[in-house]
């Protein structure tokens, strides 16, 4: 029997296949359990459609990561943190990436997520430096954050 498997099944297959299985365990277990439903042509168009509606919305999510990418390397665009600095430069602390997500959001109004800042050098003195930050698994914009001494 046909079945198009609705969640996964250790060893026969994942959610959205369509396999040839036994009748008896079709009908025992998957069907019984929701694991599977029959693959009638009709289930198998509703599936068609569904895997399409999805890669749709994947080339609009990266499209819009493309767009947020664009803004954010704009020199123009340079996130800029102000904070207590010594004269000769150095900062008391340093600078996180979460101050650098809270100020993109402040300053450009854009979400970033703290954790997906790749800061490779500490900030520790006032100056600028370029970062990656990926927004999305296959989008990566470098971003400029430049450490200013509070006034």
């Amino acid at each position: 029997m046909k079945v198009i498997f609705l969640e996964d099944v250790k060893g026969k297959g994942k959610k959205g296949e369509i396999k040839n299985v036994a009748d008896g365990y079709a009908n025992n277990y998957l069907l019984k359990n929701n694991l599977a439903k029959e693959a009638t042509p009709a289930s198998v168009s509703e599936l068609q459609a569904k895997k399409n509606a999805k890669k749709r919305e994947e080339i609009e999510i990266k499209a819009e990561a493309q767009e947020i990418k664009g803004i954010l390397e704009k020199e123009e665009n340079a996130i800029e943190i102000h904070t207590k600095s010594a004269e000769d430069g150095r900062l008391f602390g340093s600078v996180t990436t979460k101050q650098i997500a809270q100020e993109a959001k402040r300053q450009l109004g854009i979400k970033l997520d703290k954790r997906k800042i790749d800061m490779k050098v500490p900030m520790r003195t006032v100056g600028t430096q370029k970062m990656d930050v990926k927004i999305h698994p296959e989008v990566t914009a470098e971003i400029t954050v430049r450490v200013l001494p509070e006034k």
